[in-house]
C-alpha cells in the first residue's frame, strides 16, 4: 500500500474541505446517517466477521467488548452523525475583533488543522465519530484503526465515501488505513508534509508508539488510558458515594472514564466500605482492596477473599486500567495522601471527589490538575456529550492545544486575519 500516495490524496482534499460551505457539510453528514439506517444489515454482518476472527484469534474479553455493534449502536452511530451536522460550524467563526493603535482591524478566525491521523484500536464506532468531526470541522482524516475492526471501519468508509461522493465534497476526506502492517503505521507517522496532527487513542502501548514513531515530525494529542480515581472524602454522603462509585464502574466497564479505583477517607472508612463492598458484590464487582478495606468487609465476603469478588490488592492494581468490572480499593488518612495517590498513579484523565464540604471540594478541584475534576458526580460525566460539546472525538490528556473532551472548536485552531487601508511599518 502507498501510504505516502494516500495521504497526499488527503492533503489535496483538505485544501476543499476547509472551505466547504456548511451546508454541504451537513447535506453529507445527514446523507451519511441515512445509509447507516438503511445500510445497518451490511455494518453488523462485517462487524459479526471481526468478531468471529477476533475470538478465534483469542481477543480479550474487554475488546471483544468494544469490537462488538449491536443494531442499537448502529442507530445510534447514525443519531449521533446527525447530532454533528446539528452543530454549529466553528470555521470562520471570530473569536478577538478589534482594532488597533495603527488602524488595522485584527481579528482572530477559526480555521481547520488540515489533515488528522485517527490511530486507534477495537473500536469500529470511532470510523464515523471521527470522520463526522474532523469533516464538520473542515478537516479530511486518515483513519488507521486495528486489524481487529478492518471489515467494520471497511463497511463504514464505504458508506462515508458515498455520501460524500453524492454531494460532491473530495471522497479523500476520508482516507482509511484499517488492517494496514505496523510499517504502513510507521511510514505514516514521518508523513510530516500531509499529516497536520496525529490523535492516538487506545492502550499504552499504541500510544506510547505513535507519540515515540512521530516524536519531532507531527504534532500529537494523547487520548491515553483513563486510570481515574473517586476520593470518597470524611464528610461525604455514604448512600450518594456508593451509588455514584457503582455506576461510575458498572455502567460501561470498558470505556475510558469508567471507575478504577476508589479512594476511602479513614474517618468515614468504617461506615462506606461495607455497603459499598455489598454493592460492588451485587453488581458483580471485583474488589481489590487493601487488607485494611479487607479488614472492614461484611459477613459473608470476609470469608471468601480470593476466592469471591473480594481479593487482595497487588501494587500493580493501583494505577491500572481494568477496562472490566474489577475495581481497586485504598484507605488514606486524608485529602493530602488521595492527591498524591491520583499524582502517583494517575493518567490525568477524570477523577472526582465525594463531599458536602464545600471547602474540601475546591481544594481537591483546584490542587487536582486532571482534564475533567468532579464533585457529587460520576466520572462517566467526562465525555463530550455530556459536558455540551455535542459529540467528541475523545478525551486528550495532553496538556496543549486541548485537554479533556476534543468537540468541534478543539479540531480548529486560530490564525489572525488583518485588515488595513495602506498601513506601512
Amino acid at each position: 500500500m502507498d501510504v505516502a500516495a494516500l495521504a497526499g490524496r488527503a492533503k489535496e482534499a483538505s485544501r476543499l474541505t476547509a472551505v466547504l460551505p456548511t451546508e454541504t457539510k451537513n447535506a453529507v453528514l445527514t446523507t451519511l446517517a441515512g445509509l447507516i439506517e438503511t445500510r445497518g444489515k451490511e455494518i453488523l454482518a462485517a462487524n459479526e466477521a471481526d468478531l468471529v476472527a477476533a475470538r478465534e484469534a483469542g481477543l480479550s474479553a474487554p475488546k471483544v467488548a468494544r469490537l462488538g455493534l449491536t443494531e442499537a449502536a448502529v442507530g445510534q452511530m447514525a443519531k449521533g452523525v446527525r447530532l454533528v451536522a446539528a452543530l454549529p460550524d466553528p470555521v470562520g467563526v471570530v473569536t478577538t475583533d478589534r482594532k488597533v493603535e495603527s488602524g488595522l482591524r485584527v481579528r482572530r478566525v477559526r480555521a481547520p488543522l488540515g489533515v488528522i491521523a485517527m490511530i486507534y484500536e477495537a473500536r469500529p464506532g470511532v470510523t464515523v465519530d471521527a470522520f463526522a468531526l474532523c469533516f464538520k470541522a473542515g478537516n479530511a482524516c486518515v483513519l488507521r484503526g486495528g486489524k481487529e475492526a478492518a471489515g467494520s471501519n471497511g463497511a463504514l468508509a464505504g458508506l462515508v465515501h458515498e455520501a460524500l461522493a453524492a454531494h460532491g465534497a473530495p471522497v479523500d476526506a476520508l482516507v482509511n488505513l484499517s488492517g494496514t502492517a505496523r510499517e504502513d503505521l510507521a511510514m505514516l507517522l514521518t508523513l510530516s508534509q500531509s499529516i497536520d496532527l496525529v490523535i492516538p487513542r487506545g492502550g499504552r502501548e499504541l500510544i506510547e508508539l505513535v507519540t515515540r514513531t512521530a516524536a519531532g515530525r507531527i504534532p500529537t494529542i494523547q487520548h491515553f488510558q483513563g486510570v481515574c480515581h473517586i476520593y470518597v472524602d470524611a464528610a461525604a454522603d455514604v448512600e450518594m458515594a456508593v451509588e455514584i462509585c457503582a455506576t461510575a464502574k458498572t455502567s460501561a466497564p470498558a470505556t475510558c472514564n469508567a471507575l478504577e479505583c476508589v479512594l476511602v477517607h479513614r474517618d468515614i472508612a468504617a461506615a462506606f466500605i461495607p455497603p459499598m463492598l455489598a454493592r460492588f458484590a451485587v453488581d458483580g464487582v471485583e474488589v481489590r482492596g487493601t487488607p485494611t478495606v479487607i479488614g472492614l468487609a461484611p459477613s459473608g465476603l470476609k470469608e471468601t477473599v480470593d476466592g469471591g469478588n473480594l481479593r487482595q490488592a497487588a501494587p500493580e492494581d493501583f494505577g491500572r486500567e481494568f477496562l472490566d468490572l474489577i475495581v481497586a480499593m485504598r484507605i488514606v488518612p486524608g485529602m493530602d495522601a488521595a492527591i498524591e495517590h491520583i499524582a502517583t498513579y494517575g493518567s490525568n484523565h477524570t477523577e472526582a471527589i465525594v463531599s458536602q464540604d464545600a471547602d474540601a471540594a475546591e481544594a481537591f478541584t483546584a490542587r487536582v490538575q486532571s482534564s475533567c475534576v468532579l464533585v457529587n458526580a460520576s466520572t462517566r460525566f467526562n465525555d463530550g456529550f455530556s459536558l455540551g460539546l455535542g459529540a467528541e472525538i475523545g478525551i486528550s490528556t495532553s496538556k496543549l492545544h486541548a485537554y479533556g473532551p476534543m468537540g468541534l472548536e478543539e479540531l480548529t485552531t486560530q490564525r489572525w486575519v488583518v485588515m488595513g487601508s495602506g498601513q506601512t511599518r
